[in-house]
């Protein structure tokens, strides 16, 4: 029997990538975003139905989510829609720490929350969120997506327990770098002058060429995705791409600490 898939996210990158991916593979697919017109060579393949949905409108999430389970019923919900709010905690705008949580986080709980009757009701269902390494390591000046990234993995774990009864699965899909606009239409940087030396740094760091060759595509993140929603384990966490392996790898066995020390050294030169 074809599946149906919710995608948040899913004008650009790694929701568009998995929109294109589940979509060839024979699924249904309701790929949802802020501007539907982004979407129109989408909306034209077999089986996809683009919708509009702005994951911090709450009376639009119910509108959508309503609209999605009049075509029928939806076995898999894919949160993906975010962004990255980068730069010194001390030069951000309370706007902007705000819109980040709200994006990131709240838009990822109000669209779970709109969907689990629905699959509480069905006694099945599978809830996969993308989070990042960022939500499992920390690097400098990335302090506001660090705080949603790690609620996301927290929120997720503890999701699982209490839907664990109603036969609803929660997994999360942790990518690394990506090679996307997500640096440029995806990123907003705050800036104070009592760090531009730091950033400098920092930012030289993750821009160096050597270091985005061992980034994934989001077609590759995108057959992770498809690996959780399709490999019936019970398993909460998917480490996608290579980098984001070898990263979180690498704190698990030198601790925390020393890995700690490892990031100061290579971002800040300390």
């Amino acid at each position: 029997m074809q599946k149906t898939i919710f995608i948040t996210g899913a004008s650009t990158g790694l929701g568009r990538a998995t929109t294109l991916l589940f979509s060839q593979r024979g699924w249904k697919v309701i790929a949802t975003m802020r501007k539907p017109e982004d979407g129109a060579d989408l909306a034209v393949l077999e089986g996809v139905t683009v919708l509009p949905l702005d994951v911090t409108n709450p009376d639009q999430i119910k509108s959508t989510v309503a609209e999605a389970l009049k075509l029928g019923d939806v076995d898999v919900l894919f949160n993906n829609a975010g962004y990255g709010l980068a730069g010194p905690l001390e030069g951000m705008t309370d706007e902007q720490m705000v819109r980040q949580i709200d994006t990131n986080l709240l838009g990822v709980m109000r669209v779970t929350q709109a969907f689990l009757p629905h699959l509480r009701g069905r006694q099945s269902g599978l809830i996969v969120t993308t989070t990042s390494i960022g939500g499992l390591v920390a690097f400098p000046f990335n302090s506001a997506y660090h705080a949603t990234k790690w609620a996301l993995e927290g929120w997720s774990e503890s999701l699982a327990f209490e839907l664990k009864r109603f036969g609803i699965g929660v997994k999360t899909v942790s990518p690394g770098g990506i090679s996307t606009d997500f640096a440029g239409r995806s990123l907003i940087v705050a800036q104070h002058e009592a760090y531009a030396e730091d950033i400098q740094k920092t930012f030289a760091v993750f821009s160096d060429p050597e270091r985005r060759v061992h980034g994934s595509t989001a077609e590759q993140i995108a057959e992770v995705v498809y690996e959780a929603v399709t490999d019936g384990k019970e398993q909460l966490r998917y480490l996608a791409g290579n980098d984001a392996k070898a990263t979180y790898a690498q704190r698990l066995q030198v601790g925390d600490e020393a890995f700690r020390a490892g990031v100061r050294r290579t971002f800040l030169g300390e």
